[in-house]
């Protein structure tokens, strides 16, 4: 009988919809009220001008949050009925849909429309039934026997971050697989929140200036990089054979994810521009100590995984961005990755700390015991 595991629909329904609240509302300045009801948009006539592009992004923007939360249904109340997964996913759309453009009455560089309130709900809905098309053709059964053949009970956590970590690499990263790097902006934003305050005497002054990685550094920084989501897949895999498929599924996903980034920021005919000896180097390398770790007792793995993290971290956070990579950030920022930008930034950001955390999790539970060969 297959085991019973938790949906990672639900969590990453909830991502999803952190996304769309995220794009909606930036830049989070400048709120004034305008001295009209926040609804008002709703009887607004037909926009002057539009574009196809516009009308489509609505739609496709949408259709995932409808997907998810209509599997979210399905799977924790299956008495509920595929009609009624729609219904319900459905209306948790419209109801987000329709705070996002009420809010954005309140922010002088967004526009509310009634139109794009219509077109996000229409995204909803078709994901949502494309949800419940699939649970009749029986794909969500499916994956949940594959789920319980290849993963552990308790790996919705891992999945969710695997499923997140070729989106955090679609933004730009000074090393590449070189998420985490916050420190120089964690600082430079606590000092411009402290300015003209008392407390701003109270920030330690850095002992040392950071200094750019040398390639050898750097490799072990690719390596690093890409060895984390690799231990992270082991971590939450039952057999070595299925770990071997996983090893190199993970690795292409990351190269294409950082290929797609490049060709974004710079343009397609760059899209390998960032693949550097340094970095070929480091992806090989992530690949042989994959292969040596793939019979590698579970506990070992998320041991080994946090060792990696630490360091990773370590060696990124000592070193500073250089002024090319800010001037790419600039193009994401305030070019047309506007929107964009924020998804991929932050699951950067914060990746490597949410699967730090999940690790130690992992470590403060009893191991289930090594993988079958």
């Amino acid at each position: 009988m297959a085991t019973q595991h938790k949906s990672v629909a639900l969590p990453l329904a909830l991502a999803y919809a952190a996304l769309i609240v995220y794009a909606s509302l930036y830049p989070f300045a400048d709120w004034r009220d305008q001295g009209i009801a926040p609804w008002a948009y709703l009887a607004a006539p037909w926009p002057k001008y539009w574009t196809a592009f516009d009308f489509g992004i609505n739609v496709v923007g949408y259709m995932p949050l409808g997907f998810l939360a209509a599997i979210a249904v399905i799977r924790n109340r299956p008495g509920t009925g595929a009609v009624g997964a729609v219904l319900r996913a459905t209306a948790v759309g419209a109801v987000i849909s329709f705070a996002m453009e009420t809010l954005q009455s309140y922010l002088p560089a967004r526009i509310p429309s009634n139109v794009d309130l219509g077109l996000n709900i229409a995204g909803v809905l078709a994901g949502a039934v494309t949800a419940a098309a699939l649970e009749r053709l029986g794909a969500v059964a499916h994956w949940q026997r594959t789920r319980s053949n290849w993963f552990f009970e308790d790996s919705r956590g891992g999945l969710v971050l695997l499923a997140l970590w070729p989106v955090a690499l679609l933004f730009p990263a000074a090393v590449s697989f070189g998420l985490g790097q916050v420190f120089e902006r964690l600082e430079a934003a606590i000092a411009d929140w402290l300015v003209d305050t008392p407390f701003i005497d109270w920030m330690p002054v850095r002992q040392f200036e950071l200094e750019p990685l040398v390639p050898g550094v750097e490799l072990l920084c690719v390596m690093l990089g890409a060895l984390v989501p690799c231990l992270l897949g082991f971590l939450i895999t039952r057999s070595v054979a299925r770990r071997a498929i996983l090893l190199p599924s993970i690795l292409l996903a990351g190269v294409a994810a950082s290929a797609l980034s490049a060709a974004l920021s710079y343009g397609p005919p760059h899209a390998w521009a960032w693949l550097s000896l340094p970095v070929q180097v480091g992806i090989a390398a992530a690949l042989i100590v994959g292969v040596l770790l793939l019979g590698a007792p579970r506990r070992l793995c998320a041991a080994l995984l946090l060792i990696a993290l630490v360091v990773h971290l370590s060696l990124l956070n000592q070193a500073p961005e250089s002024a090319y990579f800010a001037q790419t950030l600039a193009t994401w920022e305030q070019g047309r990755f506007i929107r964009f930008h924020g998804l991929a930034q932050w699951l950067g950001w914060l990746w490597p700390f949410a699967t730090l955390a999940y690790v130690l999790a992992v470590l403060s539970r009893r191991a289930p015991g090594a993988p079958a060969p």
